[in-house]
């Protein structure tokens, strides 16, 4: 199935890609490998701030990390023109602003994974590192970012 029809059959649709707002770019290729700066989770088009255990519960997290998974895929959207070149999900890191006493980075990092693995399927099985982080900027909750391989 088409990778835009298995979104379709989510309800989702690509949101515009936001421009970064420091002296870096979206996305860089390098031979079959696409690099995606991270993105961070937002609520009603701002930055979602709070800090998992403290501010926000797991399930807040989660949320917000399949809200990034979106915004990522509309990035290599951008880059890509055709999500279906996409070959393989390689890699996630997800930043997850945590109260020191939370240790669930890795069930917030499944909101992300999940989605990828529902939309791509196989191809969207990849390998991730979850950290719990004393702050991120604009104190966003949650920051991913992604490493796909991609056809020529």
């Amino acid at each position: 199935m088409s990778i835009y029809k298995q979104l379709e059959s989510l309800s989702i649709s690509l949101p515009p890609v936001t421009a970064p707002v420091a002296s870096f770019v979206s996305s860089v290729g390098s031979g079959n490998v696409l690099y995606l700066s991270g993105h961070i989770a937002k609520r009603d088009g701002k930055p979602w701030a709070g800090r998992l255990g403290a501010d926000l519960t797991t399930e807040d997290g989660k949320t917000a990390a399949r809200g990034i998974a979106i915004d990522l895929m509309a990035t290599m959207h951008t880059a890509l023109g055709d999500l279906n070149r996409v070959e393989r999900i390689l890699k996630l890191m997800v930043l997850v602003n945590s109260a020191p006493s939370f240790t669930e980075q890795h069930l917030v990092a499944n909101g992300a994974s999940d989605l990828l693995s529902e939309v791509f399927g196989d191809k969207g099985k990849h390998t991730r590192c979850a950290y719990g982080v004393a702050q991120i900027p604009f104190g966003s909750c949650v920051e991913i970012d992604l490493i796909a391989e991609i056809a020529g």
